[in-house]
């Protein structure tokens, strides 16, 4: 049996995907309201699907 991987978004596909321009996707990042990231050692920064996904989630109004 083998485990699925969470897959590593990099930031130009998390804009895509959430239609949003990369200077409010970075305004987000530093007010601490967009979805949890991972800076790596050579500074590059991703975000894991699972964690977009229950971000996105956590946006959805109830009725």
């Amino acid at each position: 049996m083998t485990v699925a991987r969470d897959e590593m978004l990099s930031i130009p596909q998390v804009i895509a995907e959430i239609g949003v321009p990369r200077a409010t996707f970075y305004r987000w990042r530093q007010l601490r309201k967009g979805p949890k990231a991972i800076k790596l050692p050579n500074g590059a920064v991703r975000v894991r699907r699972s964690d977009l996904e229950r971000w996105i989630s956590s946006l959805e109004e109830t009725a």
